[in-house]
This record gives structure tokens, sequence and C-alpha cells, in this order.
């Protein structure tokens, strides 16, 4: 295991930041994971996990050992007629298990196309798009204690999940590791295309018969034209999670807003922050380095030379105003540091 000084973090996270960790190390295997908590406990180091970077803004140098998720390997533990059951090291990125998933014709996470990010941070985040959720094909993780150092396997019942919520992000936050997760995906597709403009795309290029791959498409194709891409200007793709509201306020909200955009669940009515942020406002306004992007509200974007506390100011004034207009408060999905 090598641990490295004083390593910037502005190559390990999609926002871009040009923060650096006090102490970095990459593990590739369990018994490294473990073997770099024992370092930093010898040491007395704050331990802090990253994975795909895509989900984190950094406002400050991390103090402590940053430990760089890099576990790779996608296997199949069980087959049987109608569903597989794989098991994908926490390293692997995300998209190209996806990938992986459709080139052997195994169905359940084609909606999921091009989100960023890690294997190992999809169940924290329960992350879904496109009406399907993480936790629709979840079977089961397995994590390492932080300071015990034993192995922990967590059902789907385990993991508590919500609207990109889970218990590492509530009772067990940064208690464990994850180090792999399972998955239950099956042989017989069964397609969600009511979401978003999937259905509208899929007809524009003439597919009559959805396939894995066309709806892959479909939904990367969408991605594309309203995301920017990381590598060329930093973002960690929807800043802000979509509130839910009860009926009977979003109700009275529709009074006065008669087009807001609300979709019904167990909750209550979802509203889209996208369209909320639009509306007071917020899209495509620039301040310094950082702004809202021209494209999709939902998205703060560092131009380039932009600090993580420069987006956390935004936010906060974007927070603000939208509590002002409509009376909601939004609730960032991205984890501030």
């Amino acid at each position: 295991m090598n641990i490295q000084e004083n390593v910037s973090l502005k190559a390990y996270t999609t926002f871009g930041i040009d923060h650096k960790a006090e102490f970095f190390t990459i593990v590739q295997s369990v018994d490294e994971v473990v073997e770099a908590l024992k370092k930093a406990e010898e040491n007395h180091w704050k331990v802090f996990i990253l994975g795909g970077g895509s989900n984190v803004l950094l406002t400050k140098d991390i103090q402590g050992l940053v430990i760089k998720l890099e576990i790779k390997g996608i296997t199949l533990i069980k087959e049987e007629e109608d569903q597989v059951i794989v098991e994908v090291g926490a390293g692997e990125v995300w998209h190209d298990f996806v990938c992986f998933c459709i080139k052997n014709n195994w169905a359940g996470v084609e909606n999921l196309s091009l989100i960023p990010g890690t294997v190992g941070a999809s169940p924290m985040q329960n992350i879904g798009a496109y009406g399907v959720e993480l936790k629709e094909v979840f079977h089961s993780l397995t994590a390492i204690h932080r300071t015990e150092y034993s192995s922990t396997r967590f059902e789907a019942e385990d993991c508590k999940f919500g609207y990109r919520e889970s218990v590492f992000k509530n009772e067990c936050k940064d208690q464990y590791v994850i180090t792999s997760v399972t998955f239950k995906l099956r042989k017989t597709p069964h397609y969600h295309l009511e979401y978003g403009a999937i259905q509208e795309v899929l007809q524009q290029h003439g597919v009559v018969q959805p396939t894995l791959e066309t709806v892959s498409k479909a939904v990367i194709e969408i991605r594309e034209s309203k995301l920017p891409n990381p590598k060329i200007l930093g973002n960690a793709g929807s800043f802000f999670k979509n509130p839910t509201l009860p009926t009977s306020e979003f109700e009275k909200l529709k009074l006065h807003y008669p087009q807001i955009p609300g979709y019904p669940t167990e909750e209550g009515i979802k509203v889209a922050a996208g369209w909320l942020i639009e509306q007071a406002g917020w899209k495509g306004r620039r301040t310094g380095q950082v702004g809202v992007h021209e494209k999709q509200a939902l998205v703060l974007v560092n131009y380039g030379g932009g600090t993580g506390a420069e987006i956390k100011q935004l936010s906060v004034a974007i927070q603000n105003s939208i509590f002002e207009k409509f009376g909601i408060s939004l609730t960032p999905e991205v984890n501030f540091i």
C-alpha cells in the first residue's frame, strides 16, 4: 500500500476543485481496505472514502487519510431461468457496469445509463433516473466496518432505501466502507419508457420494438443533451433533490403556478427542482467562475478556477430564493466536505 502526502484531489472529483488530501492512498482489494483503515487508526488519522467523486463538493483541504476505492470485478453468482445474481466491485465505474449488463442482455439498469460515479456509491444514494431506482435491482452488499474491520452483509431491508437516501447517509454514516454490491437482474426486460423523453427519442429514431441497447442509447442521448460533461465543465450532475410536497400544498401552489410539474408518489407530490430554479431566474446565471448551467437549471457548474466555497454560496442563494418565491426548501444531493 502506497500512502502519498499532500495530494491534489482535483482529478478525483467531477467538480474539479483543487483541494488537497493530507494523506492519500488507492486500494484495490478488501485486504488493502483493512490495511489502510488500520494505518489510519495507528496514526490517529481521520478517514475519508472516495469513489468516483461525482457527488462531492470540496470546500477545504481534507485532513487525515483519503482512501480511493478501486476494487474491480464483475462476477456471476447465480443464474436462474428468469434472473441472474451478479456481484460487482465497489470501484467499478457505474456506467461501465450498465454497459456490461446490456451486452449480456441483463435487464434492470438500462434507465440508469450514464449516471456518474462508482458502483460502491450507488446504494448510498439509492441512485435513480427515468422511473427506476437502484433499490429495484439491489440484492445485497458487503461492507467493512471502519473500526472493527469486520465484514458485514447488508440485505435490502437493512439499507433502508428512500429517495436518494439509505442507512449509509444516516445512522450508519461514516461507519462502513462498501466493498461490493450484488444485483438481481432480469433476463426478460420490463421497460420503463413513460418517464422523461425516452419514448419520444425512440420514436425519433424509428424504434418500434425497444431493446436494452436502444433504451440505454435514448437515455444517454437525453442526458448528454441536458447535462455537461464533467471532463469539460466541472459539475456533479443534479445538485438538489426534487422536493416532495403534501398534495394539499401542491394544489395551493398550482393555483398560482398552473404549469408547475408534479409527479404523484407514496409520500405526496414530487416537484421538479429544476423547474423551480428556472422559474426563479437562475438558469444560465453566472457568478465569477461558477454558475447554473444554461441547459439544465438543476446543475451547478465550475467554469474553471471556481472554489467549493463559491459553489456552496451559490447553492445557498438558490435555496433562499426558492423558499422566498415558493415556500419550498431544497435539499442538496451533493455532499459538502
